[in-house]
């Protein structure tokens, strides 16, 4: 895992980004939050069990159906498994200790 500080990279309304093996983030100082890493790491783990390009085409086209469900961008994000499994386990920290395979299964 390679941390990478860029303000320019990601569009305003986000603080990272995952791109397998880097978490990209706005500010140096979200670094030092155990949270936000750990979510972002959780993220890391779903990309490599779904060998990377797989894990971006499983987000873009669920991301596609719930914007057409919900007609809101934010819902639909908030929607995506990833994201379900993500920020529900992102204040365990010893979350990717127990995770399951796939255990973004259970946020479908």
């Amino acid at each position: 895992m390679f941390v990478v500080v860029n303000k320019f990279i990601l569009a305003k309304q986000f603080d990272g980004v995952v791109l397998w093996p880097f978490i990209v983030i706005k500010r140096k100082e979200l670094r030092r939050n155990s949270v936000f890493m750990n979510h972002e790491r959780i993220h890391l783990k779903q990309q490599l069990e779904l060998l990377i390009i797989f894990f971006f085409i499983w987000y873009f086209f669920e991301y596609f159906i719930r914007l057409i469900k919900y007609r809101d961008s934010y819902k639909a994000y908030n929607r995506i498994c990833f994201e379900r499994e993500a920020y529900a386990n992102e204040k365990n920290l010893k979350y990717l200790e127990k995770r399951s395979f796939w255990g973004f299964r259970h946020y479908l």
